[in-house]
């Protein structure tokens, strides 16, 4: 929702004289050599350069970022880019606001930049961008063709030193995106080595690059390679052709086009964008995904519920002390439902099994729907049905209409494991049908979904990050990991990593157990995630029985928030360890989280409105170096002149609410 917006023409050309619109007058465009875009602050420089071809310069205090980077967009073969005529230019200003119907980050988001379009000869556009928080830019096209082929895109990432980046690296188009992200010098990058988003450069010049997208509508992801040198390209799966279906999930493309989309003649393309951040801490609530998305397409928001959910594969359905078998079936649903509403946990989930393999319409004898439905509905506890994305799209409309017909409130749709334009075009069907019928969706098995958060509401979360089930089979998600998130996956949006582990290996204690599974790091470090990861829908992917038993843990999981008024990142290096403070209504919730290396913090809280305020505070006990689930609870008399000391132990963590009192 726009609410507040101020515009006005500004920009400044060198090189050639350039005249350009202003308030009280129009004057003719001349040719200019070089158009300078500053943010609004004026740190950012975003210098785009008209010669034989388009490129562009970014610097940040005058110290150079990006030196030589390209852009072009081929349509049918034809080179939008290519030495291009300007016929016109146009500056402008925005001063807006933002209410976002689901609070991510904030309840009000400021959309202030500065802009600037080349009109081309040749049917094309580009926009520039440039905000306080990095730039963007995008191809527009008015072609006289209804439709056009989309033969490739040009991004080549030039930066001007051979910095290091955070890249995560992949096998091939076909993937979940759950990958580490390993710090390598851009040059050290084979060409063609094959990476996904985002990809984070640590500049010679010492500010960050997050590199991303948004406003991706009727077109593949971008992806990026190596180039062997200080930079990386931009490079697109290809137009699916021919596809093969493995089991009922892995639907693979066999072979591709030449071209990468098939789409309208006239429209707007993707945003590309370059975060830039000053301090690491200033990565983890960068707004520009959001911010350049397309505006939510739903009118009526408000039965959108952001919450938390039971979920049941994490931890096998191990109910413990109960006098049924545990297991797929009704009563363990029920006791799931049971348990939800004691804590007023907004869903449940029922994750893979209920269904049999390859029909969504057949289900298990074990399972009576409509008893489970009906129990939930009293309880006032959501439930949300996982599904695989292949059999969803194959029986669309009698699986929709049966779920609605059941009132079921959601669903997580998984396995995509592509984002060429077929697929991306399924995520918006999937969220427009969902949207019709009053129901939020969770994808995993993919990552460019996020990207429609702001374009659809009710899409509340997505996977796409290598999160606490890896935990299940391997030991890759450690604290390290953990730590490394908040600064590069999650500035594309929310983040389904799946926290709330009751069963917690301090370092050298962890032992892999699929259906017994335990976390790696301290308790606090899992409860410290709910304030620090960003997922208005938050799974407890622990059994009920462990969080019966844990009532102090309980007592901060059950009421925590998943949607925020305002958010503080107080400190945080990435890889290394993170500090966040978040506002819902009067209430704060901290959360601090470390990697191995165990840390003494200190968090200023001034941030604090006036009066006395309450702290109740979950911190890693004396023994949890060695004791992962060793924690102590201490509630104290704080007020906004108070610093808090917090001693995270190595994998460790700390998670506080605040109350006034």
């Amino acid at each position: 929702m726009l609410i507040a917006a101020n515009q006005r023409a500004v920009g400044i050309a060198l090189g050639v004289v350039a005249l350009f619109h202003v308030p009280g007058g129009i004057s003719p465009v001349q040719a200019a050599t070089t158009y300078h875009v500053a943010s609004p602050n004026g740190r950012i420089d975003f210098a785009v350069a008209i010669g034989a071809r388009l490129s562009y310069d970014v610097t940040f205090d005058e110290k150079p970022l990006m030196r030589g980077a390209t852009l072009s967009l081929e349509v049918d073969h034809v080179r939008l880019g290519g030495q291009p005529n300007v016929k016109s230019t146009r500056f402008r200003h925005v001063d807006a606001k933002i209410e976002p119907p689901v609070r991510q980050t904030s309840a009000v988001l400021a959309d202030v930049y500065n802009e600037l379009r080349l009109e081309c000869e040749g049917g094309y556009g580009i926009v520039f961008r440039a905000y306080d928080q990095g730039v963007a830019y995008r191809f527009e096209t008015t072609l006289p063709a209804r439709e056009v082929k989309i033969t490739a895109e040009e991004a080549g990432l030039a930066f001007a030193a051979d910095d290091f980046v955070y890249f995560p690296r992949e096998d091939s188009f076909f993937s979940h995106n759950e990958r580490r992200f390993e710090r390598l010098r851009l040059g050290k990058i084979a060409p063609g080595a094959l990476g996904s988003l985002p990809a984070i450069v640590e500049t010679a010049a010492g500010p960050k690059v997050a590199i991303a997208e948004s406003d991706v509508d009727d077109y593949p992801g971008l992806w990026l390679r190596g180039t062997g040198g200080p930079g990386l390209t931009a490079t697109f799966p290809g137009y699916p052709l021919t596809e093969k279906l493995s089991k009922d999930r892995d639907f693979k493309v066999e072979r591709a086009a030449d071209y990468i989309a098939v789409t309208r003649g006239t429209r707007t393309f993707p945003w590309r964008i370059l975060g830039i951040a000053e301090k690491d801490a200033d990565l983890v609530a960068n707004p520009l995904v959001y911010l350049l998305a397309r505006p939510s397409q739903i009118k009526d928001t408000s039965w959108i519920r952001p919450g938390k959910v039971a979920w049941d594969w994490w931890n096998a359905l191990g109910l413990r002390g109960v006098n049924f078998k545990p297991g797929i079936n009704t009563q363990t649903y029920k006791y799931f439902i049971d348990f939800a509403s004691k804590y007023g946990i907004e869903y449940i989930i029922l994750d893979e099994g209920w269904y049999k393999t390859g029909n969504l319409l057949s289900v298990l004898p074990e399972i009576d729907m409509k008893e489970i439905l009906a129990h939930a509905r009293k309880r006032n506890v959501g439930v949300i049905l996982w599904v695989v994305w292949k059999t969803l799209d194959d029986q669309f409309e009698p699986a929709l209409a049966q779920f609605a017909k059941w009132g079921v409130k959601g669903l997580k749709v998984d396995f995509m494991q592509r984002d060429d334009q077929i697929v991306m075009n399924f995520y918006q069907r999937v969220c427009r049908a969902l949207a019709e019928r009053k129901m939020v969706v969770d994808f995993h098995g993919g990552l460019r979904a996020v990207l429609l958060t702001r374009t659809w509401p009710n899409l509340l979360t997505n996977e796409g990050v290598q999160g606490m089930e890896h935990l299940k089979w391997s030991d890759v998600s450690d604290p390290e990991h953990n730590v490394t998130l908040p600064f590069t996956r999650m500035f594309l949006g929310p983040m389904d990593y799946t926290p709330g582990a009751m069963v917690n290996a301090a370092r050298g204690s962890f032992k892999i157990n699929f259906k017994q599974p335990m976390s790696m790091g301290t308790r606090c470090h899992q409860l410290a995630m709910y304030v620090v990861y960003e997922s208005p829908l938050q799974m407890l992917a622990d059994t009920p029985t462990n969080y019966e038993k844990e009532a102090d843990a309980m007592d901060f999981l059950g009421p925590v928030p998943t949607v925020w008024d305002e958010t503080r990142v107080i400190d945080g290096r990435i890889g290394d360890y993170v500090v966040v403070a978040r506002r819902r209504g009067r209430d704060w919730y901290l959360g601090a989280m470390t990697d191995w290396t165990p840390r003494d913090l200190k968090i200023d809280l001034a941030f604090l409105g006036p009066g006395p305020f309450s702290m109740t505070a979950y911190e890693d006990g004396p023994d949890a170096a060695r004791i992962g689930s060793d924690f102590r609870r201490k509630t104290t008399a704080i007020d906004r002149t108070t610093t808090a000391a917090i001693k995270l132990a190595p994998g460790g963590g700390w998670a506080a609410r605040i109350s006034p009192r």
